[in-house]
């Protein structure tokens, strides 16, 4: 899952069945079928049931499956855990997680159901003690199924007293610190990162907008809230062509035999070392992911 281009990341309501099948036709990489903000109390345990109904037939083909179930500690977790275990969820997303113990117990109840081994968790990184306690959350990703780390924007707006991205201010800088920290305790500990939701659906330059930021931040993809945003966030988290192009000349360069012991070559006009050959070749394979 690593290598896989994670791009886009939509939310569905698990409790819209129209909405469900949609979803199928849609190009998002990965769907976050949610339990939990977009499934009204009244409507958690037939979401549920509706839910294993769809999944189970396994309709969403290679884009990833994640179900974000309620907070551990709400009425419906041990439910919404125990479906989502079953229906065999390539990721189980958990809310309102606070620091590592959080985190662990959550790991040993997928263990006690016998999740599939290849089946991770990701957590909502959405409160100020889930911040403070991030490294020691991340670091679980080195002995554990932990996979990914996703900002709760809207919820850390309200704790953390930070104004949304307006039309007149856009650039989001009260949250600059904390998508840094949540960057680096990824790639510190090998986790997939995606960014927060853009709310306005009808405005594609603010999407644009904070997408091209967040790349530039170093997530991996956005979480969206419409099918509406998923072709801009695609657009702008994939390499353009000419980026590829460059890319497959790093890594032909270097696998020339002339080039096999060198750490070093010019290529059209600029010094490209081996690690770029690396990150050359992940590109490329992120991009055959959805050829």
């Amino acid at each position: 899952m690593q290598n896989r281009s994670l791009r886009s990341a939509l939310y569905m309501p698990a409790s819209n069945q129209r909405a469900l099948t949609k979803a199928e036709g849609l190009p998002a990489d990965a769907l976050i079928l949610d339990l939990e903000d977009a499934t009204a109390v009244g409507q958690k345990n037939n979401a549920r049931a509706l839910l294993a109904t769809k999944l189970i037939k396994k309709p969403y083909g290679k884009k990833l499956v994640i179900v974000r179930i309620n907070a551990a500690c709400s009425d419906w977790y041990g439910d919404d855990l125990r479906m989502a275990v079953a229906v065999k969820a390539d990721v189980i997303l958990v809310p309102k997680l606070d620091n590592a113990l959080d985190v662990t117990d959550i790991l040993h109840d997928m263990e006690a159901l016998n999740a599939p081994k290849d089946m991770q968790l990701w957590v909502m990184i959405e409160t100020p003690m889930a911040l403070m306690n991030l490294y020691e959350i991340a670091a679980l990703g080195r002995v554990s199924r932990l996979g990914g780390l996703v900002l709760g924007t809207n919820d850390l707006a309200k704790e953390m007293n930070i104004p949304l991205p307006t039309a007149q201010q856009p650039n989001r800088i009260g949250f600059h610190t904390y998508f840094s920290n949540c960057i680096l305790a990824a790639r510190a500990y090998g986790l997939v990162v995606l960014d927060g939701v853009f709310n306005n659906f009808n405005d594609d330059a603010g999407l644009k907008f904070e997408a091209v930021q967040g790349k530039q931040l170093g997530f991996d993809g956005k979480t969206l809230i419409h099918p509406k945003q998923i072709d801009i966030a695609n657009k702008v988290y994939a390499a353009s062509s000419d980026e590829l192009i460059l890319a497959q000349k790093i890594v032909d360069a270097f696998d020339l035999p002339k080039n096999a012991q060198l750490g070093a070559i010019t290529i059209e006009g600029k010094m490209v070392e081996r690690l770029h050959a690396d990150m050359a070749k992940a590109m490329l394979d992120k991009a055959k992911f959805y050829e």
